[in-house]
């Protein structure tokens, strides 16, 4: 291996250890929502504010990060983020009340923002294309670990200590990610010097393309459909066959596990189908995972069935990932952060609209509907890598 090869390697392990408190962080509220509804005293629909509000602020504080990214240096932005996630996690263990901690649940989310968008736009500065998919698998592992660990930990937490530990870990782990962070962010080559960037130029510029226009449109709507039901899989299990938090978060850390199988078979898995294939195989996976879901007789069946849509998602996430790093070369950083803020403005719409109707209705239509966006989203954008394959 040769020294530049190994420096990748080492910064892309600490990227991926930031991008696992980030994702824990995302995903940390979904098993706590029966215990926050009790010990608040609110709905559900409520008590999911600190899901949506994340997603949200993470989703709209992309338009900043891509251009600070590009301008001031992918890395140095990053370990800034990840200093300010140990502050929003403190705060969020110590919030006296729901509100309270709704609102540091949203600094999270703003925080977080930067980590896994910027670290894949440095990967795509650093990697050819032709390793460039291998490579963020890999990296994302980091991330996959995140959401096993994010909702297991707060079952846990939930069931044995109190749900504020859950963020107690959180600002532990991003106070890690820090550190390791900042000894690389110091020595790495500040932005090239330069006029001011036109942000919002760049941004129309790189909307007014067909190409990303179909990327963000898809985005928005796997977040909205895959999230909007994954976050309600713990509430769904406690609910319907009375298991603990902690065994309820075990089927959504499945997800996470089938994620890293994935990035096990990524490379052998493209040469073998394409990436249309990959989408089309990810979206049959996710739908007969869903609709399992919404049928299963016994939560033990929950545990194979969010494997099933943890390794589809990611067949079909990681293709759009890796088209967005591409979008726009020269303007990487900006490019992938929109790519990231129209994912999670899904997320964000996805869990409003769930935890509006999960009461009233139960988890299994939420999962069904799911399930039949999905088939129609990787139908179309199937069809569109095609039809980009064969022009090209």
């Amino acid at each position: 291996m040769t020294d530049s090869a190994a420096e990748h390697g080492r910064v892309i392990a600490l990227l991926s250890l930031a991008a696992f408190a980030s994702a824990a962080s995302m995903r940390a509220c979904d098993a706590l929502l029966p215990v926050l509804v009790r010990g608040f005293g609110v709905t559900t629909h409520q008590a999911a504010r600190t899901v949506s509000v994340f997603a949200l602020a993470y989703g709209v504080t992309q338009m900043l990060y891509g251009p600070l990214g590009d301008r001031y240096g992918k890395l140095r932005v990053i370990a800034v983020a990840a200093s300010a996630g140990v502050a929003a996690s403190l705060g969020a263990m110590l919030a006296p009340g729901l509100g309270w901690l709704i609102g540091f649940r949203a600094v999270g989310g703003a925080t977080a923002a930067a980590i896994i968008p910027l670290s894949m736009a440095w990967i795509g500065d650093q990697i050819a294309y032709e390793q460039r998919q291998a490579t963020l698998a890999r990296f994302l592992v980091g991330q996959m670990l995140g959401v096993i660990f994010g909702q297991f930990i707060g079952g846990v937490f939930a069931d044995h200590l109190s749900w504020r530990w859950t963020f107690g870990f959180l600002a532990a782990t991003y106070l890690a990610a820090a550190a390791a962070l900042w000894t690389q962010a110091v020595g790495a080559s500040p932005a090239a010097a330069g006029a001011p960037v036109a942000f919002a130029r760049r941004m129309l510029e790189i909307g007014r393309a067909a190409w990303p226009r179909v990327i963000f449109a898809t985005v928005f709507f796997e977040g909205l459909a895959v999230f909007g039901a994954l976050a309600f899989v713990p509430w769904h299990l406690h609910h319907r066959f009375g298991v603990s938090l902690t065994l309820a978060a075990l089927a959504p850390g499945a997800f996470g596990l089938a994620g890293i199988c994935y990035a096990l078979l990524a490379r052998r898995l493209l040469a073998r189908i394409g990436e249309a294939g990959l989408v089309r195989l990810g979206a049959a996976c996710l739908a007969i995972g869903l609709v399992g879901l919404a049928l299963g007789g016994s939560w033990l069946l929950a545990i194979p069935e969010s494997a099933l849509i943890g390794i589809g998602y990611y067949m079909m996430h990681n293709t759009l990932q890796t088209h967005a790093t591409q979008m726009a070369p020269e303007s990487r950083g900006t490019a992938v952060s929109l790519f990231a803020s129209c994912f999670f403005l899904g997320q964000a719409t996805g869990v409003s609209i769930g935890s509006a109707l999960v009461d009233s209705i139960g988890g299994a239509p939420i999962f069904t509907a799911a399930a039949v966006v999905l088939i129609a989203l990787a139908t179309a954008f199937g069809s569109a890598l095609r039809r980009r394959s064969a022009a090209h």
